[in-house]
């Protein structure tokens, strides 16, 4: 990210996200769209956008865990406790949002635009690269053309 580009322009649902697994490219879609409706939102709208955030990350985690532990994706010890993390970081922020310090919730979203592109590229990506082989006998393959697909 340049100094002109915004977090706003930044965090943009676009095909740098996709992976090549349908189900998790999915959740990662509804994850950039609900962070970016946080980061445009009023403050008094950080509650509810939150709270449906969290949601939203829980269930996300909770798929992406299952599928590593179904399949004994080999490093998903680290993956499944990264999301753990993440996710008590969000509850703990919910609480404090909840109570009207929209700072930290604030500090969380910045947070959150900052963690995710690398984790996607990190540790999903390979989750998906298992996942494509165990289904499809090799690696996903995605053509990237810089498509803002929102």
């Amino acid at each position: 990210m340049t100094s002109e580009t915004t977090t706003e322009e930044a965090f943009i649902w676009s095909d740098k996200f996709i992976l090549g697994y349908r189900p998790i490219d999915e959740t990662h879609e509804e994850f950039v769209d609900l962070v970016r409706q946080m980061d445009t939102a009023p403050d008094q709208d950080l509650p509810h956008l939150l709270s449906l955030f969290a949601q939203h990350a829980q269930a996300h985690f909770d798929l992406e865990n299952k599928l590593m532990v179904d399949t004994e994706f080999p490093p998903r010890d680290c993956h499944i406790d990264e999301h753990a993390a993440v996710m008590k970081s969000i509850q703990e922020v919910l609480a404090l949002v909840n109570e009207g310090q929209y700072a930290y919730g604030r500090s969380l979203i910045d947070e959150l635009i900052r963690w995710f592109p690398s984790h996607a590229d990190h540790l999903d990506s390979a989750l998906a690269h298992w996942m494509c082989k165990r289904s499809l006998g090799g690696k996903p393959v995605v053509l990237r053309r810089n498509l803002q697909l929102r």
